[in-house]
């Protein structure tokens, strides 16, 4: 009998797309980091930004296609779309933020947005730590712990947003100024809550599969 080539993808299709998309939010992450921390070449390095974007978008795609070609997947559909839509909003404030700081004509960086910019390359590096232990079930106690952790950096992020933003309004009295930073520590900020998002999934999945 004829063999025909499978058309299902194998299940590690996914889990190794999801460590492509936390190493790509790393690196985004670094890149706005750096940004904040070295501020010259701006567009170039928000050009950069947009670059991992895409490639975000791209692995956000394979995802969503695999998942509508694979009839037995290793978890729960639904998890597995949370999983990459919030991965990939993530991304998205990331380089929302830095994106607002060169269309907005920041000048020079603040320290809170650099405390911000901190967090945020924490959490995606736990992200990244904790995506590979996600096909074990042996290693299913350590990613609830490192999602105890993730969760404690967002609460990290809520407090220097909090900061931030009474900062702002303490001692600027230039509305314009006001209005950009808040929306630029809103999207750091935002891109912790998305990364709990992803953690909040990664805990229900253990839950579920233990």
């Amino acid at each position: 009998m004829p063999k025909f080539p499978s058309f299902i993808p194998k299940q590690t299709k996914f889990y190794e797309l999801f460590e492509q998309a936390t190493t790509n939010l790393v690196v985004a992450a670094g890149k706005l980091l750096d940004l904040l921390d070295n501020y010259n070449d701006i567009i170039e390095k928000v050009d950069r930004l947009k670059e991992l974007e895409h490639e975000g978008d791209v692995i956000t795609h394979q995802i969503m296609q695999s998942l509508h070609r694979t009839f037995v997947t290793p978890f729960d559909r639904e998890d597995i779309a949370r999983l990459a839509n919030s991965l990939d909003d993530v991304l998205d404030l990331i380089e929302a933020a830095g994106r607002a700081c060169l269309l907005y004509h920041i000048t020079k960086p603040t320290d809170r947005a650099r405390e911000l910019a901190s967090v945020i390359l924490r959490v995606t590096h736990k992200l990244n730590e904790v995506m590979p232990l996600l096909h074990n079930r042996d290693k299913f106690n350590q990613v609830l712990e490192e999602c105890i952790e993730i969760n404690r950096l967002e609460n990290e992020a809520d407090v220097i947003h909090h900061n931030a933003l009474a900062e702002l309004f303490d001692n600027s009295e230039d509305v314009f100024n006001v209005i950009k930073w808040r929306e630029i520590y809103s999207h750091m900020e935002s891109a912790t809550d998305r990364a709990e998002d992803v953690a909040n999934v990664l805990e229900a999945v253990v839950l579920k599969h233990a």
